[in-house]
């Protein structure tokens, strides 16, 4: 079984531009550059208890096959709402690097890591078109609901590659690109199809597509062969 890396990852300051974490966007949050206006309301929209019954949270993370040891990598992982289950599913030797744009996010998700004991979580402060992550480090590098807000998306899928390990995978989770009761407007979302074209011509392949989500496609990502 695969050990986590230990090494340091330099933390670099990012250039304040927002990237929408793991929830729908709400109106005043994402128009904006820099931390919500409102964090705390922020967050507490992101965490509501009404979303599991969508998002299926520990469905997700069960079907990414996690193995003990292994390393995660939380793209846009705001707060934690997968990267504490991501800690849990990899425990014990494994870890998680919470990647995220937004400080008062990284802050956040600093507080529910103390306030639950959790040790195997590292936040990494990135930049909007780089994760900032040592390439070969990431068993799984897991997307939700943020792969539309990348300044160029198909760019930061060939980043992310360079990022995993051998036999890893990159799984994107987004809204469909039709009307939903939850999710972003329409215009901004990333039809399936159109997603699936922009990971080919990074690289990448679909290794499976899970049906398990009602409003967004769940599609695990591999490197093509050559």
């Amino acid at each position: 079984m695969r050990k986590a890396g230990t090494g340091a990852l330099a933390l670099a300051l990012a250039a304040g531009w927002a990237l929408a974490q793991h929830t729908p966007e709400r109106p005043g949050h994402c128009e904006r550059h820099g931390n919500p206006a409102d964090l705390d309301a922020y967050i507490a929209s992101m965490e509501e208890p009404g979303r599991a019954a969508w998002q299926k949270p520990d469905q997700v993370v069960s079907a990414l096959g996690l193995e003990k040891g292994q390393t995660a990598c939380d793209i846009g992982s705001g707060p934690g709402y997968f990267s504490l289950r991501l800690a849990r599913a990899v425990a014990p030797g494994g870890r998680v690097y919470a990647v995220d744009v937004e400080t008062g996010m990284l802050e956040a998700l600093r507080q529910r890591l103390e306030a639950a004991g959790v040790a195997n979580v590292t936040p990494v402060l990135s930049l909007p078109a780089d994760p900032l992550l040592a390439d070969g480090l990431c068993d799984v590098a897991l997307i939700v609901n943020t792969y539309h807000h990348f300044p160029d998306p198909p760019a930061y899928l060939a980043r992310l590659k360079r990022s995993l390990r051998p036999g890893g995978r990159i799984v994107n989770i987004d809204f469909e690109k039709r009307e939903t009761p939850h999710g972003p407007p329409l215009a901004r979302r990333i039809a399936r199809e159109d997603f699936v074209t922009q990971a080919r011509g990074a690289g990448l392949e679909v290794a499976a597509e899970p049906a398990l989500l009602p409003y967004q496609y769940f599609v695990v990502l591999k490197p093509a062969a050559h």
